[in-house]
């Protein structure tokens, strides 16, 4: 393990690159976090002032997103205010909770979950591609699904930004593009809530925040645009990568040294990853080369 020291210039420019990098997952799918974690930890800083870092780091590359997707006119208004409340009181509830209570429950329930969502998404090859009829009405769904994934956000985190795009889509039948362009508003909200408690807890290192800061902002930018250029046929099968991502970090942690079913799960997690890329380059071929030339089309996704 590295020992971090500010005047090392390599080490700002691996993290700035990392930030970068992330930001651009992030900003497209989510999933950042499994970036900057492990380079967080790897540098040397203690886990509360890793995840600490990172929440506060994180939340300039989700801002950068945030306001891009603005700017382009992704987002209504009047959506947005149904959702900020319940998330904001969510998230808060879930912040309060975590400092009493174990996640040791969620960290073991959640891979399931998240296979069960990943399964979905493999098993109905245009999920996501087009806006549909709504199965929920709008108030109901940030009421009551807005402050469970503010509180699932506040008290334990992994995995919800795939739990709101696949919300988003399945719910309300936002197309991917559209959905994603809102789980960035409304992660926005709930990370305000923890990174403050961190803040106050003295939990963050500047130093290094303010440097993956920089980096998460650029790359919240550029990752907006292959979002926006790219829609459907960049986001699924990048929404499956990080989803598969997450479900192997939590695995790991659960596994507690296990290390035979560890390498038994990833080898089919890497397997199924693999057949499933595949399978969707070659489903799209034809679009894929057609890509470059074809229009964005802001309009449908409002």
């Amino acid at each position: 393990m590295l020992s971090f020291d500010i005047s090392n210039h390599y080490l700002l420019c691996l993290l700035f690159t990392v930030g970068l990098v992330a930001g651009m997952v992030d900003a497209i799918v989510g999933g950042g976090g499994l970036i900057t974690l492990p380079a967080l930890s790897g540098v040397g800083l203690p886990p509360s002032i890793a995840i600490g870092t990172n929440k506060l780091q994180a939340f300039f590359g989700t801002f950068s997103a945030t306001l891009s997707f603005y700017r382009k006119n992704m987002y209504s208004i009047r959506t947005i205010n149904k959702g900020i409340i319940p998330i904001l009181v969510g998230a808060l509830i879930g912040a309060i909770v975590s400092q009493s209570l174990s996640v040791a429950v969620l960290s073991k329930i959640m891979p399931f979950l998240l296979l069960f969502i990943l399964t979905y998404v493999i098993l109905v090859p245009k999920f996501g591609s087009e806006n549909l009829t709504p199965k929920m009405n709008e108030t109901p769904f940030y009421f009551f699904g807005g402050a469970l994934l503010g509180f699932y956000d506040g008290f334990f985190g992994p995995g919800v930004g795939s739990l709101w795009i696949f919300a988003l889509s399945y719910f309300l039948g936002y197309n991917l593009l559209k959905a994603s362009a809102y789980t960035k508003v409304f992660n926005l909200v709930s990370n305000v809530v923890a990174t403050v408690c961190f803040i106050i807890g003295g939990n963050i290192n500047y130093k290094i925040a303010v440097v993956m800061a920089i980096g998460q902002f650029i790359g919240g930018k550029i990752g907006t645009q292959v979002a926006l250029k790219g829609g459907f046929i960049v986001i699924k099968p990048l929404f499956i990568l990080v989803s598969a991502g997450v479900i192997s970090m939590l695995i790991y942690k659960n596994s507690a040294g296990d290390k035979n079913n560890l390498m038994i799960f990833g080898c089919l997690l890497i397997g199924l990853t693999t057949f499933v890329i595949t399978h969707w380059l070659k489903n799209n071929r034809l679009t894929l080369l057609r890509f470059k030339h074809r229009p964005n089309r802001y309009a449908q996704q409002e």
